[in-house]
């Protein structure tokens, strides 16, 4: 087995740090990532001290991108959250650990197509399209997500474990 300093570091990405048992989740997703043999690292493992909310949110941003810089791989839930989509903090730091050209993965319960997840208004006039209440196109590219996070992350369907075993495997 590699050595904890060649371990893969995995930054754990999700909207599961705004559960009421965030911290827990994260144990959680860190312990399985022990497991199998990597280093799990969640946003809510680092420790941010401020008086004041907008000094808070700027901690929590540059000490969360450093944990992006120093990991390896990033794992994202990409499940929607509040509402059809993946969470946005989410959908940033998929982008920045894209840019860096590091590995990521996303997992979604539904990898039916994007299109799928919205009622098309019935009474669109714009039969070649398909559109949202407010006659807003939909991509249909049968793809899960919207097609920037679609082709530039592997996205796995089921869960966190699934996507560790995927990983494994290909290593």
């Amino acid at each position: 087995m590699n050595s904890v300093k060649n371990k893969l570091k995995i930054y754990i990405a999700g909207p599961d740090v705004f559960e009421l048992d965030a911290k827990e989740i994260g144990t959680r997703l860190s312990a399985l990532c022990e497991e199998y043999g990597f280093s799990g690292f969640y946003p809510l493992d680092n420790a941010i001290e401020a008086s004041a909310p907008h000094k808070m949110a700027e901690a929590i941003f540059y000490a969360n991108k450093k944990m992006l810089d120093d990991c390896d791989i990033v794992i994202a839930n990409l499940n929607p959250f509040r509402g059809k989509e993946a969470d946005s903090g989410t959908v940033w730091e998929v982008g920045y650990a894209v840019a860096l050209g590091k590995d990521v993965y996303g997992y979604m319960v539904d990898t039916g197509s994007y299109a799928s997840k919205f009622n098309a208004d019935e009474k669109n006039n714009f039969k070649e399209f398909i559109v949202d209440n407010h006659q807003r196109i939909i991509e249909d590219f049968e793809l899960p997500i919207n097609l920037m996070i679609a082709c530039s992350v592997k996205i796995i369907k089921g869960d966190f474990q699934e996507v560790l075993n995927r990983i494994k495997q290909n290593r």
